[in-house]
């Protein structure tokens, strides 16, 4: 993000600079493989506490603080500069990163049984002592980009609950059994990969301006209103800059769900620090960079068509051409919360999402289409019935701007001027 005063170019400088080395908290197990965080008092698990925003143990309740390094800024890194250090790294070690592709397993410290980490996961829990688990280094590999901040979980859990059940209060046109029962499930908590994108964009453009008139043709009987638009060309450029355009960095999720969790409190984030994905699940970015960045300029690219249309005026628009070049692209590898909960309802799946710093919900539900249809019969009732008053009434009179006035019959338009 540019500071006040800076250009973009002096943020892409910034950005190139080296991070200090920083400690790991926690205790590496497992030869290496893995990451827990042990209670000093008496030696269990500590997990992350949402309300106190600290480690917690769950046995003793002794409490740890979470210290980020202050020393670690959050800064913004250079697009094209990433690009080629990946492809230069990846070609150096022979092959593709497999990190985010096979499986990894991590012997459990406290019961000894062996945890697999599928894919993507680098955060879980061990499945038969409930003991929280991380793979080590794995945001440390050399050819992964590391995340660069990270936004706590700031819901907790039973707030979550209260949100979603509001939620499903809100759905009118929801079955009634559903509105009574609500979305029964189980809420984890997940940090989901994403990728910030700034960049500084150049538009020129080129169209024509609509601006409607109405004019009266016919006579007698036949007099009517007719629409025209009159065109005028238009063309210009202009200068955008766009920050923190928030791209998930993870695939085979419902994006239409992503995106309406959406604004995130990122003045909120904090440097990565392991110790806030402790109990909870986290995955890795399974989506290149550049992928990532095509999707942000679709986004983009869909607001500056709005600024295009409304550069030209009028009411209504016609886009001939529209180019923009992109500069001083920079990017941000985080990790941001959320809640995910999957319920049934008469035998049939729905996800619902929610974002863990602001409680937005989103999520998809049932229909009742017996609701429906009801609502379009009486719809249909109700403008039968006005159709047919007016029709007695000898329809509805209306007067124009320019002195006349008609009325509005089912099968003629009669216009009448007004001394």
């Amino acid at each position: 993000m540019l500071t006040p005063n800076q250009t973009p170019f002096e943020s892409n400088r910034s950005s190139t600079e080296s991070k200090p080395t920083r400690v790991k908290p926690g205790e590496s197990i497992d030869s290496g493989k893995g990451r827990i965080f042990p209670c000093d008092r008496c030696g269990a698990d500590l997990v992350f506490s949402v309300g106190q925003q600290s480690l917690q143990c769950p046995y003793c309740s002794a409490v740890k603080q979470i210290e980020p390094p202050k020393d670690v800024p959050i800064v913004e890194r250079d697009y094209l500069k990433m690009i080629e250090r990946l492809e230069r790294l990846r070609e150096k070690a022979g092959q593709d990163d497999e990190s985010s592709s096979t499986q990894h397993g991590i012997r459990c410290s406290a019961c000894g049984a062996d945890v697999i980490f599928q894919g993507t996961l680098t955060s879980s829990q061990c499945p038969y002592c409930a003991s929280p688990l991380q793979r080590d280094n794995i945001h440390d590999s050399v050819t992964r980009i590391p995340v660069d901040g990270v936004l706590p979980f700031l819901v907790p859990q039973t707030r979550a609950a209260e949100n979603l059940r509001a939620w499903v209060k809100s759905l009118w046109w929801a079955p009634n059994d559903f509105l009574k029962q609500g979305a029964n499930g189980k809420f984890n908590g997940v940090y989901m990969p994403y990728f910030t994108y700034d960049a500084m964009t150049f538009t020129r453009f080129a169209g024509q301006r609509g601006d409607v008139y109405f004019i009266v043709v016919g006579e007698g009987n036949n007099r009517r209103t007719e629409q025209r638009v009159r065109w005028t060309y238009r063309d210009g450029a202009f200068q955008r800059f766009f920050d923190d355009v928030t791209i998930i960095a993870a695939t085979k999720q419902h994006i239409d769900l992503v995106e309406a969790l959406e604004p995130w409190p990122l003045d909120r984030m904090m440097p990565f620090t392991p110790e806030v994905l402790a109990g909870f699940y986290s995955r890795t970015y399974d989506v290149d960079l550049e992928d990532g960045f095509r999707s942000a300029r679709q986004r983009v690219e869909a607001m500056l068509s709005i600024e295009v249309r409304q550069r030209i005026g009028g009411d209504t628009q016609q886009v001939h051409s529209q180019q923009t070049n992109y500069s001083a692209i920079t990017f941000k590898h985080i990790l941001l919360p959320v809640w995910l909960m999957a319920y049934r309802y008469r035998d049939k799946t729905y996800q619902v999402m929610m974002n863990a710093a602001t409680g937005e919900v989103s999520g998809h539900r049932p229909y009742s289409w017996v609701k429906i249809g009801f609502a379009m019969i009486l719809a249909t009732i109700l403008i039968a019935t006005f159709w047919a008053f007016s029709s007695n009434q000898g329809g509805i009179r209306f007067i124009s701007d320019d002195g006349f006035q008609w009325n509005d019959q089912p099968r003629s338009i009669e216009w009448i001027r007004i001394p």
